[in-house]
């Protein structure tokens, strides 16, 4: 799978931003892939997760094959953002296995913080057009820069606006996958990033290591008789 089959099951785009990496529990020798580790994949999941428009996409595609320093900073800021609001979340949700100390949580504030002022200076005000207020605050209007810029305002978005008891993360502690997403079910009973995908596995594990324990189990009666 690459970025153009990455599901989007956050519910958010700043959700979907942290789960454009592998979070699943680490093992000895194991590296978490990252579905945007160049700016080319970066680009195409931006355009996928709705980030940005077509003709927004065309912009950026222009100013970093002009600048290629460029993209690969836009790509390491908005990893940066990625992987501060993924500890945000942790520790601002209670999702993470062991808590958060206050200056690591603090520290990921920062960055955020940081680089959606970088971003607030690059936006403008514009008349808002659907008529609910007199102007709209426009961020993303450089399009070198386009991409982390929205990425910012979309993380601030959700840690401002969304209902934390809400932010749910797929369960590592039984075989899931570590991504986060928004629990929009009426009960709130929602556990899996998808039930398709980790839910489905997780009970075919399970059932596979039933039948071999109930194997194991005839087997050994066999013996004894």
């Amino acid at each position: 799978m690459d970025v153009s089959e990455l599901p989007l099951v956050g519910g958010h785009p700043a959700l979907d931003l942290v789960n454009t990496v592998e979070r699943g529990v680490p093992a000895p020798g194991w590296e978490p892939r990252d579905y945007v580790s160049e700016p080319a994949a970066l680009l195409l999941w931006a355009r996928r997760a709705g980030m940005i428009d077509e003709a927004e996409a065309r912009a950026v595609t222009e100013a970093w094959d002009h600048d290629p320093g460029a993209a690969h900073a836009a790509l390491e800021a908005t990893r940066e953002i990625r992987e501060s609001l993924h500890l945000a979340l942790l520790a601002t949700a209670a999702l993470a296995p062991e808590p958060i100390d206050a200056a690591s949580c603090g520290a990921a504030l920062d960055r955020l913080h940081c680089r959606w002022l970088a971003a607030a200076g690059r936006s403008t005000l514009a008349p808002d057009p659907r008529g609910a207020s007199a102007v709209r605050l426009v961020v993303g209007v450089v399009p070198a820069s386009l991409v982390p810029d929205r990425a910012v305002d979309a993380a601030l978005d959700l840690l401002r606006t969304a209902d934390v008891e809400r932010v749910r993360r797929c369960p590592t502690e039984s075989g899931g996958c570590g991504w986060v997403f928004l629990d929009r079910s009426r009960n709130g009973s929602r556990r899996w990033c998808r039930m398709a995908d980790c839910g489905t596995d997780v009970k075919a594990r399970r059932l596979t290591e039933r039948r071999r324990a109930a194997r194991r189990a005839t087997a050994d009666t066999g013996t004894s008789g």
